[in-house]
Parts: C-alpha cells; sequence; structure tokens
C-alpha cells in the first residue's frame, strides 16, 4: 500500500518505508503526515496501557514518528536530497526489556513507572514487547504469587524481587528462518534484594527460578524459557543492576545473528533493544565502509558494529574502544565465533575514548561512533573539528616512542585484547577520512552535526533514519561524514568562476 502526498515533479524525493508502507515525502515544503485516529491507513499502537504506562508517547501512526519531519527538514537544508526513514517492525519490536516489579505477593505488579512517579504500571499485554516477554512476565507472576515472594517495597526497602530483566533470543538454527523471531526464548534475570547468593532470602529464590525452568524449559511442550540469572542489589539509589551476578539455570550462553555475524550477550553487557532494527541499521553502515579499510569503533560495547565490518568489509585492522568493561567477555566470546578466513588485526580496549582521542583515531580510514544519548564527548568533537591540525602534528611525531608515559594508554593496553591477522598488514598513520556517526539523542546528534560542518573538515554525505522505538519520539540517526568539503560547494564555486570575465 502505498501513500503520496504532491510535490512538483521536479523535486527530489524522501522515502519513509515500513512493513506495508511506503510514504513519499516532499523535500523542500516538508508536510506532514496527519495524525487521524479514523484514518484506515494509520498505524495505530492499540495497547490498553497506552497513557497510564510511560513507554509510548504517540498512539496513532507508528511508522511515522512526528519528529521525523523535523529531521527531513534538517537534512533537506544540509544538501541531503535522499534521506530515508524504516520504520521498521511496529508491534511485538523489542527483545529486550527492564521491568520493575512492586505490588504485593498476592496482586504483583510487574510494568514501567508511571510518568513523574514512582507508582509502577502493570503492563501484561504491553505492544511493544516481543510476544514471549509478556508470556515470560506472566508465568513470573504465577511464580512470585504460589511461592509467596514479596516484591520490593522502595518506601521500607524491603521485599525480595526488585527488577526482572527479559532478553528475547531469536537465533535457534534448528528452525526454519521465517519462524525463529516469533519462537523466541527468553532469558530472565531477576534482581535481587540481597548482598549474595549466600543471604537468607535465597531460598525463595532459587525456588523461583526452578519455578520458572519446570514450566518453561525445555520438558514442556512450549520452550519458553532460554535461561535464569541472579543479579543481587541492595542499594536504595535508582541503579538497577548491582555488580554480583550468578547463572542458575538452562543456557549460559545468549546468542544473537546481528550483522552477518553471531553476537554474545551477557546479561551485564548492552543489547539493543530492537534487534531487527540494528540489524537492519549495520547492513546499511557496512555500504559506506570501503573493502579493506582500517577501522575505529568509538563506544563500541562489545564490538558488534567493529566485528560485523571485520567480518563483511574484510576489513585490515579493526579497533574498538569501550569504557564498560562489562563488554569485554562478550567482545571475547563474539570473536570465537568469527569465520575462519577473517584477515583481520582486531582489537579491543577497555579505555575512555574522550581522552586523548587521537590516539585512538590514528591509523584508521574510518571511524564509527555510537555514543549515548548525549552525544559526542566534547574532547572528541574538538579533535574532529581540528583533524587536518591533528594530521600536521601527528605527521611531526618521531616513527616509534620508546617509553610510553600516559597513563591512560598504558591502562588501555593492559586491559585489551589483540588478535592478530596472519596477514602482515603494512602500519598505517593517516586520520579518518570518513566518520560514521550512529545517533539514538536526536537533539545531541543536531548539535554535534552542525558543530562538526561548521569547523568545514567536514561535509555530510548521507543520512538515513531507522524507527528503534515505535510508539516514542526517539529515532536511531545513521549519518556519514567525509573529509573535505562537499561537492555542492565545489559546484558553486567552480559556477562562480566561470561567471568571471577574461
Amino acid at each position: 500500500m502505498a501513500l503520496s502526498f504532491f510535490s512538483p515533479p521536479a523535486l527530489p524525493i524522501h522515502r519513509i518505508t515500513c512493513q506495508a508502507l511506503s510514504v513519499a515525502v516532499p523535500s523542500v515544503a516538508v508536510a506532514p503526515l496527519p495524525v487521524n485516529p479514523n484514518s484506515s491507513l494509520s498505524c495505530a499502537l492499540n495497547c490498553t496501557h497506552f497513557q497510564s504506562c510511560s513507554g509510548c508517547t504517540q498512539e496513532y501512526n507508528l511508522h511515522h514518528p512526528v519528529v521525523i519531519d523535523e529531521a527531513i527538514g534538517f537534512f533537506n537544508k544540509l544538501g541531503i536530497k535522499d534521506f530515508s526513514f524504516d520504520s521498521c517492525r511496529l508491534w511485538g519490536w523489542r527483545c529486550r526489556a527492564k521491568l520493575a516489579v512492586r505490588g504485593s505477593s498476592t496482586n504483583p505488579l510487574i510494568g514501567l513507572y508511571e510518568e513523574g512517579t514512582h507508582n509502577v504500571v502493570d503492563i501484561p499485554d504491553c505492544k511493544s514487547h516481543h510476544p514471549n516477554i509478556n508470556a515470560a512476565v506472566q508465568l513470573l507472576k504465577k511464580g512470585i504469587i504460589e511461592l509467596n515472594v514479596e516484591p520490593y517495597d522502595e518506601d521500607q526497602g524491603t521485599g525480595d524481587l526488585r527488577y526482572v530483566q527479559m532478553a528475547v533470543t531469536t537465533h535457534d538454527t534448528s528452525l526454519p528462518i521465517p519462524e525463529r523471531y516469533k519462537n523466541g526464548k527468553v532469558q530472565v534475570s531477576l534482581v535481587w534484594n540481597s548482598r549474595s547468593e549466600n543471604s537468607a532470602n535465597t531460598g525463595k529464590l532459587n525456588a523461583l527460578a526452578n519455578f520458572l525452568w519446570g514450566n518453561g524449559g525445555p520438558k514442556r511442550k512450549v520452550h519458553l524459557i532460554h535461561s535464569v540469572w541472579a543479579n543481587f542489589q541492595t542499594s536504595s539509589n535508582n541503579i538497577i543492576f548491582g555488580n554480583r551476578w550468578r547463572h542458575l539455570l538452562g543456557e549460559r550462553d545468549f546468542w544473537e545473528h546481528i550483522g552477518g555475524i553471531d553476537v554474545s550477550l551477557v546479561p551485564s553487557s548492552f543489547g539493543q533493544a530492537n534487534t531487527r532494527a540494528f540489524d537492519s541499521l549495520l547492513r546499511k553502515l557496512q555500504k559506506y565502509v570501503p573493502q579493506g579499510a582500517s577501522v575505529v569503533d568509538l563506544y563500541a560495547g562489545a564490538g558488534v558494529i567493529g566485528l560485523s565490518l571485520a567480518v563483511s568489509r574484510k576489513c585490515r585492522s579493526v579497533k574498538c574502544v569501550e569504557v564498560n568493561k562489562e563488554s569485554r567477555q562478550s567482545f571475547e566470546k563474539t570473536v570465537e565465533r568469527l569465520p575462519t578466513n577473517v584477515e583481520s588485526n582486531i582489537s579491543w580496549h577497555h579505555a575512555d575514548a574522550s581522552i586523548e582521542p587521537t590516539s585512538w583515531l590514528l591509523g584508521s580510514d574510518v571511524v564509527v561512533v555510537d555514543p549515548p544519548r548525549k552525544g559526542l564527548d566534547p574532547s572528541l568533537v574538538k579533535e574532529l573539528r581540528h583533524i587536518s591540525a591533528v594530521e600536521f602534528r601527528t605527521s611531526k611525531r618521531p616513527e616509534k616512542v620508546k617509553d610510553e608515559k600516559r597513563p591512560w594508554i598504558l591502562r588501555a593496553r593492559e586491559d585489551s585484547i589483540q588478535i592478530e591477522s596472519t596477514t602482515v598488514h603494512e602500519e598505517n598513520q593517516s586520520l579518518p577520512q570518513t566518520l560514521i556517526y550512529i545517533s539514538c539523542g536526536w537533539e545531541s546528534f543536531k548539535e554535534d552535526c552542525s558543530s562538526l560542518l561548521a569547523s568545514k573538515e567536514w561535509h555530510l554525505h548521507k543520512a538515513h533514519g531507522f524507527n528503534f522505538f515505535p510508539g516514542t519520539q526517539s529515532i536511531e540517526i545513521l549519518a556519514v561524514f567525509k573529509r573535505g568539503r562537499g561537492a555542492s560547494t565545489k559546484k558553486k564555486k567552480s559556477g562562480k568562476k566561470q561567471k568571471r570575465p577574461h
């Protein structure tokens, strides 16, 4: 089904796509898609929890977040005439959810906080959740009631179960590909209100884990539960997880297939909630990385982006830099499953990319950044804005430094993982010619983008949007910047020269 708006034939067209809908939007006079509850074309949420739950803020036209009209106008002013937006899966897309557990042992509430309060809204029929998350939540509720498990009381600091994280893996090679998503299995992480597994109330924890496994494990007609983990947390702050984890039952390793590689995710590591949308973004990103390039992946997490490029683009080298040490284990396991024919120097570094970022940029053709919602660190923006001066400065450095004395570099080396290629590659001392920016924060991206372009060191080459969180005003942006001035600027300059009298 296609929906189009009138625009003059000469105007370039932006394309918005979703599973059953393609919307053409004129690029100059941007016409927002009307939000009409009565329209048969509306992609409506149809969720009974809307308004009471803080998770979703847009009820109709899920394929077209309101903010996308602003994004189209923003990129159009920057000369991007072919901005595209992939609305992805609109319902049942969330494969990872952190939910608060409150209420009582006879009436447990599992869901999100009501906006601006600490009152938990029970969301058993959430339309954003993968259906098997909802099924696992119902099973957990049943176990809480039968075993008299007390949900956490924030005011008193008492109770047993504080939060639960539900993560769905859809990577089951025993099933045909079309059946894998709907048959996803749920990894359940129970956040227990105790210091360790030796605390007095952990008898109920083990009983609850056994209940989940016995009623949702492989011996049941429907195998729902992938594994059960425990996290121990007694802090009174808003941090969900403590530092202590224990695997209780089921499979220890949790795998997903994203960007052409098998990815390992431990419960403590960051994972994208919308795995299908993330896979679509990675497939698009791969097209902008030259074959055999050297890549540095900043804010890398478990290195999913960098490792997918090592495989798909046969990169000469891939450096992944991440400040969260919990991601190391996932990186190591993912590397073990890479194809044996990968001839890339691959490394992962536990380091803060904002501290002397030149040390990470040096030797790379492409830099990929995937920062948190707040955007790039100011020190990195500054380095990218003055990259020509950085290039000149580094060219004057001696080729080898005998004794490295910078403590942050020494620590990163100690906490790094290095996988050397069997092929000897010539050492590269260049700085990136391509910057690929993945943004989950639209406001911070606009600031960073404007700052980079104002420096004249970079021009915006391509931009794409992805609907990672349907029902909200959040969009994911994939933007590709190139060094130097854009083609449009060059054309204008050459045009002026042609008009000069001889």
